[in-house]
């Protein structure tokens, strides 16, 4: 399998290429955002590895023009350590991100998960419905009451898994395991932020995800968004931000403030900074729910 690998520091790009040349992936480079852009749509790989900090280009604008043109998984390197540089990149089409300096074994076992979880759903031709919802995993296709889903590789995705376990409890964990191939504490915030995508596309039907306090999420069919509760009963919890105008708040229940945009770690790079886009993510509350 082919891997890109683009990120303007030598010693990462040195890094990367002992590490995952051992386990026997073809590797190309690239050392800035024109570049890595390039790449990534003439060359097909089967996995982006991208630095957020890119000069010329910077990771979120990569990330932008690949997701114009194509669905290959998009691994962030960032030494960024805000949530929201990281939902950011979650919601402009990121699969997953890491954070510098990170132990080239957790790489090595993100890629090879990311990678083999994209395989294996490419070999399998299993069709879901859910009541108003049909999933065929085959053709990568999702329709809801006769209109069709834009949903991206990983909301297709987690949104297959619930559904092939309707009206069943999933813990963040066990979709981590099954969507992404992995279990590393302290990365359930991408289930959270791509919940909060599916939520919105499932807006209005007769579909929806409920959440379920300290335990995490399931799929249910035949009621509205306004008649699910969470654990608690408290149906206006449920409610988007984004469409109430409520203002996000961290796990202690005050108002939530973005982040500086600028660096918060010693490691950052000298090239100016990239702006995190602006993005409904960002009103997740800290817990996930809604």
């Amino acid at each position: 399998m082919r891997i890109l690998v683009a990120d303007d520091e030598p010693n990462i790009r040195e890094l990367v290429r002992l590490y995952l040349s051992k386990e026997g992936y073809d590797l190309e480079f690239a050392s800035n955002g024109p570049e890595a852009l390039e790449k990534a749509l003439s060359t097909q790989p089967d996995l982006v590895l991208l630095d957020l900090m890119m000069p010329k280009l910077d990771g979120f604008e990569v990330t932008k023009g690949i997701r114009e043109r194509s669905d290959v998984p998009i691994l962030m390197l960032t030494v960024r350590k805000e949530d929201a540089v990281k939902v950011a990149g979650l919601e402009l089409g990121a699969d997953d991100y890491l954070t510098k300096p990170f132990n080239p074994k957790e790489l090595v076992a993100r890629v090879k998960a990311i990678l083999r979880r994209s395989d294996g759903i490419q070999r399998s031709g299993v069709k879901v419905q859910v009541g108003a919802l049909t999933l065929d995993r085959q053709r990568r296709e999702a329709t809801l009451e006769d209109r069709s889903l834009d949903l991206r590789t990983k909301e297709f995705d987690l949104l297959f898994a619930l559904a092939q376990n309707e009206g069943v409890a999933m813990s963040r964990e066990q979709l981590l395991s099954l969507v992404w191939g992995y279990t590393f504490s302290g990365e359930t915030r991408t289930v959270d932020v791509h919940i909060n995508h599916l939520r919105q596309h499932l807006d209005g039907s007769s579909v929806g995800i409920e959440t379920l306090r300290g335990v995490g999420y399931k799929l249910v069919a035949g009621v509205t968004g306004a008649q699910m509760t969470d654990a608690g009963g408290t149906g206006a919890q449920m409610a988007d931000a984004g469409r109430t105008g409520a203002r996000p708040t961290d796990a202690g229940g005050t108002t939530a403030r973005t982040p500086d945009a600028g660096p918060t770690d010693a490691q950052a790079h000298e090239t100016a900074e990239p702006r995190v886009p602006d993005s409904p993510a960002s009103r997740v509350n800290d817990d996930g729910d809604r």
